[in-house]
């Protein structure tokens, strides 16, 4: 396996892509959406249903930079944590996870 900072490094570190909910409704939850939106697509017209799907990917697209910001949040709180332990400084995580998110 390559180092972490190699996989960094060539572009081959991807966790939105790689990560899954192990949790076991997230299979079910999963089943029950496709089989949801395949009701709806026979229940409405094609006109219809591009809404529909329009507005679910929307929903996907605000979903994704939630998430993005929530994993960079992690990733500083986790940062700072290590750095608060490794030099002793008290409240240097909160302070770095509270670092304004301001780049996309």
């Amino acid at each position: 396996m390559r180092s972490l900072i190699r996989q960094l490094y060539n572009g081959n570190l991807h966790p939105d892509k790689e990560v899954k909910p192990n949790d076991p409704q997230y299979v079910q939850l999963s089943q029950k959406t496709v089989e949801t939106v395949a009701t709806w697509r026979v229940k409405l017209s094609e006109e219809e249903f591009k809404q529909l799907e329009a507005l679910l990917d929307l929903y996907a697209q605000t979903h994704e930079m939630e998430l993005a910001s929530v994993f960079k949040y992690g990733f500083r709180l986790g940062a700072g944590i290590m750095v608060e332990v490794l030099i002793g400084e008290e409240e240097l995580a909160s302070k770095l996870s509270t670092f304004p998110d301001n780049n996309p």
